[in-house]
């Protein structure tokens, strides 16, 4: 049987149940997440207290789900890497390796510019795997399609594959920083990434 406490509202006693106390615990567990993924993608340095401000809870509660700063930054990093994953995996690579590599371009830069820092400022609460699974799986799909057009003649290959998985990390990281400057706006930093990105691989 669920227990049962009181709080007050107005002059009269509110019964809280356990449950109701569990599903409020959920909504501070995802606000504080929310927030600590809005906050540290644009500042790997943000506080816990700004982010508790932030999620609209007050620390002693952020604390009470999260024990330290590593626990909260391994948590958000996890989740991070997960949609990651699920949402690259989605994307159709079948047919032109042109095309399915730009189409994979735009979401990736996507989910470049939404975590910006965050991996990086979670680095150091990161396991070695973690960190390595965070940057081969998306590199993998990237690599399969690069050897495609190559094989295809439709991308360069006076390079090596590993200088032009480098170029092209740089300008997906590089766009999405530029519209934290606000040199190119959002619409147009994922077009901009894409086309510099095809530019650089044509013979």
């Amino acid at each position: 049987m669920a227990s049962t406490d009181t709080t007050k509202s107005g002059d009269a006693d509110v019964p809280v149940t356990g449950r109701a106390r569990r599903a409020d615990a959920r909504r501070n567990v995802e606000s504080i997440i929310d927030a600590a993924t809005r906050l540290l993608a644009t500042d790997p340095d943000v506080s816990l207290a700004d982010i508790a401000a932030e999620a609209g809870v007050g620390r002693i509660t952020l604390y009470g789900h999260f024990d330290s700063r590593a626990t909260l930054l391994r948590v958000v990093a996890e989740r991070a890497i997960a949609d990651t994953e699920g949402t690259l995996a989605t994307i159709d690579l079948d047919g032109d390796p042109r095309d399915a590599l730009a189409r994979l371009l735009v979401v990736t830069w996507h989910q470049t510019h939404r975590f910006g820092a965050l991996v990086v400022a979670a680095s150091h609460a990161l396991t070695p795997d973690q960190l390595q699974r965070a940057h081969d799986e998306p590199a993998a799909r990237v690599r399969a399609l690069l050897e495609r057009g190559r094989a295809a003649g439709q991308f360069r290959k006076d390079g090596p594959i590993a200088w032009q998985l480098t170029v092209i990390q740089a300008i997906l990281h590089g766009a999405s920083e530029a519209v934290y400057r606000g040199e190119v706006t959002p619409d147009d930093a994922p077009v901009l990434a894409r086309d510099t990105v095809i530019a650089a691989l044509t013979p």
